[in-house]
């Protein structure tokens, strides 16, 4: 007598006893879930990181604040408040505690929209677009910096690496740029996707 086996019969027969089949399938695009989408604002770790680094220096005795030099340069480019450069920023610019503060959420917005954009659909936590934010806030060099390639890449321990290698302004290695250049990578490695 040959042998017959019923393949359907056997996979019903498994089913209805709770068995797994010997080769299940793959999740159908229906079943799998969508990846989350990388952050799109800063949160309130990266916030502070900056706050701590940049500082709202250079406050007057009437409650005001002054423009600052560059402390890589001694110069240009003027800075005041929590870290803002650019244009209308000069020796001599003075500015209340509420034009500081508004600065940085305008400055903060524009700056985690180009992080976002340089980050594409890379898989990120919160704590890492939070330390590029702070690290692009800083540097304005997310676009060109090899850690950006090694986190699009999901090499996220090289990119943590990466930080350390932006510590200079004006040619000189300054301790303030290694104190946050640390604690971005510590925030960064603290949370991968």
């Amino acid at each position: 007598m040959p042998f017959s086996f019923d393949f359907f019969a056997a996979l019903r027969r498994m089913k209805a006893r709770g068995s797994t089949p010997l080769f299940p399938m793959a999740p159908s695009a229906a079943d799998a879930s969508p990846a989350p989408a990388p952050p799109q604002r800063i949160g309130p770790d990266g916030i502070a990181l900056i706050k701590r680094f940049e500082g709202c220096a250079r406050k007057r005795i009437d409650g005001r604040y002054e423009a600052y030099p560059d402390p890589g340069t001694g110069g240009a480019p003027w800075t005041i408040g929590w870290g803002a450069t650019g244009a209308g920023i000069t020796q001599g610019t003075i500015w209340t505690q509420g034009q500081c503060d508004t600065r940085l959420e305008t400055d903060l917005i524009r700056y985690a929209q180009q992080v976002a954009r340089a980050l594409g659909q890379a898989p990120t936590s919160q704590a890492q677009f939070d330390a590029l934010v702070s690290f692009h806030y800083n540097t304005g060099a997310i676009d060109r910096a090899t850690l950006t390639r090694l986190h699009r890449a999901g090499e996220f321990a090289g990119a943590a690496g990466e930080f350390a290698k932006w510590v200079n302004a004006g040619g000189k290695r300054l301790p303030g740029l290694v104190r946050r250049r640390e604690a971005e990578a510590r925030l960064y490695a603290s949370a991968a996707p």
